[in-house]
């Protein structure tokens, strides 16, 4: 069995139900050593820039050139998957876990919560911290 497949069989109903693959975008721009990848197409990525300065790093690589590109990963820091849907971090989630990443989380709820947690209101307490 291969570790795609190993990590797959995994997945099962405890898995999905707890969510514990999941984190809520302000909960993951609080978090301390980690990096937020966005996995969206470059037509995406020039169209809406995620430049999370006052947080974290952004690491921008299309799903489709992730196996090319996954040696620009760290595998020391905790890493949040973005995408506009989901489809694409759960797919991202499963692919770099079977690549060895540990501390690997797939970003709730798209651009809605991601904008909800870097309103101005939200990065002010989060600089004045």
């Amino acid at each position: 069995m291969t570790e795609f497949e190993k990590i797959i069989s995994s997945m099962d109903f405890n898995f999905f139900a707890t969510g514990k693959h999941k984190i809520d975008a302000a909960t993951f721009l609080a978090s301390q050593d980690a990096i937020l990848l966005d996995v969206r197409a470059n037509e995406e990525t020039s169209t809406i820039k995620l430049s999370l300065k006052h947080h974290l790093p952004v690491i921008e690589i299309p799903f489709n050139e992730l196996p090319l590109n996954i040696d620009q990963l760290p595998k020391d820091k905790f890493i949040g998957v973005f995408c506009s849907s989901g489809v694409r971090s759960a797919i991202t989630f499963a692919y770099i876990k079977s690549k060895g990443f540990e501390n690997v989380k797939m970003i709730e709820g798209g651009y809605p919560q991601l904008i909800e947690a870097i309103m101005p209101g939200k990065i002010y307490k989060h600089l004045n911290k």
